[in-house]
């Protein structure tokens, strides 16, 4: 057990090997093989609906439960991680995981759906992004946006990798097998990279990367770090728990239903998934790219262009009927996503400070998981209502014209008076 005294302790001698980066690689790779087959849930929505004859709306609904319950557990997953550390509850959140894959291989009503995917997976899901991005908020002050970018590149990774790989093991044995295999892997592979979670850079001798060339004292907790009650009651948690909505509304409305709309548009089912693929792996590049941008230049400003970007790409893909077309806004709008999602972690460091930064991220969190909860269900409602995913893309748009506004507004609190 990891306590969260906040006490100070010089390293007895300069260590070989920055441990720092063992955390990084671990996270990364716990994003890696656990992001792929969650994003993946499109890929299962039309055969689940084929075997079922459930509507669009109400299959992708167990996707916007299981990112409800994960961004609502974030709050505590949070907390868990300020208190006990990373180890411990990524290590049972990835039992759940692969538990809730497992049992969503046995579903034969809508009530199951709900119950295995949406609540067992989400409740495991809540433990693999905030004591992740937190861990490495502690371990770097020097480079943390360019790290936490390496970390959440795990999650474009997977989406570059996961997609045509579940598309052939649906093709070749069906969804159900496809979720036992699916299962096993994320459970396995989880629970082993945890083992090398660590929180603070005290408890194994260490001082956070970079805190060298800052003064002494910045080694030491900063008193005038906001705990969470002081944190809500600033106009900048609202704004940033807007933003992420913004951001989780337009990115999981296109994971989910890019595939069934590009199969719409008949495009085979193999080149559908290879969309997806492709808008993970350009992520990669946004989360590198925009990542050194913002160590440079803030983010706030990566911030304004990822949603003037994702606001331009979603009107045009309204127009999109050809493949290639469909190829380039996987290009366009997987690059904003991936450099968003980079400058999250940091941003809230650079407002609020570290020594609560478990808790007050993943309460902002929040923010996202309830627009990416909203945002594949909305779409699929549109879709039922109207058979065309056109009026939809525009809502998205539209959220994105928010996200650009709230981003605009966003000032440095006055207390660390950071830039951001």
């Amino acid at each position: 057990m990891e306590n969260n005294k906040g006490v100070y302790q010089p390293p007895k001698a300069k260590p070989r090997f920055f441990y720092g980066y063992f955390v990084v690689t671990a996270a990364f790779f716990i994003l890696v093989v656990s992001f792929g087959p969650y994003s993946a849930f499109g890929l299962f929505l039309n055969p689940l609906i084929a075997d079922f004859g459930w509507t669009r709306a109400l299959t992708s609904g167990a996707f916007s439960l299981s990112m409800f319950i994960y961004g609502l557990l974030g709050i505590v997953v949070g907390g868990l991680t300020d208190r006990f550390g990373p180890r411990l509850v990524v290590t049972l959140c990835g039992l759940l995981i692969g538990l809730g894959y497992l049992l969503t291989s046995r579903v034969s009503t809508l009530w199951q759906l709900y119950l295995f995917f949406g609540v067992i997976v989400g409740v495991g899901m809540s433990g693999v992004w905030v004591p992740q991005m937190s861990s490495v908020a502690r371990w770097f002050v020097k480079r943390r946006s360019l790290m936490t970018g390496i970390v959440i590149a795990g999650t474009s990774i997977s989406q570059l990798i996961a997609p045509p790989i579940i598309s052939r093991l649906i093709a070749v044995y069906d969804w159900r097998p496809s979720y036992i295999i699916l299962g096993g892997v994320v459970l396995v592979a989880t629970v082993i990279a945890a083992q090398f979670l660590k929180r603070d850079p005290a408890k194994m001798g260490q001082l956070p990367y970079g805190v060298e060339e800052v003064k002494p004292e910045a080694a030491q907790p900063d008193t005038r770090d906001f705990r969470f009650r002081e944190a809500a009651h600033t106009a900048q948690f609202w704004l940033v728990f807007a933003i992420l909505f913004c951001s989780g509304f337009s990115l999981m409305a296109i994971v989910v239903h890019i595939v069934p709309h590009a199969i719409d548009l008949k495009v085979s089912a193999i080149n559908a998934a290879n969309i997806l693929a492709l808008m993970g792996g350009v992520g990669i590049l946004g989360n590198y790219i925009l990542g050194s941008i913002a160590d440079r230049s803030g983010n706030r400003r990566v911030f304004i262009l990822g949603f003037v970007i994702v606001t331009v790409s979603l009107f045009c893909l309204t127009f999109a009927r050809d493949l290639w077309m469909l190829y380039l806004f996987a290009i366009v709008f997987g690059f904003a996503l991936g450099g968003m999602g980079t400058v999250e972690s940091p941003l809230v460091a650079g407002l609020f400070g570290l020594s609560f930064h478990g808790i007050i991220y993943g309460v902002v969190h929040v923010g996202f998981t309830v627009g990416a909860a909203a945002g594949p269900f909305i779409t699929g409602y549109i879709y039922d209502l109207t058979n065309s995913y056109q009026v939809a893309f525009l809502v998205g748009a539209a959220v994105g014209i928010l996200g650009i506004i709230f981003a605009v507004v966003l000032r440095p609190t006055e207390r660390l008076g950071i830039r951001i």
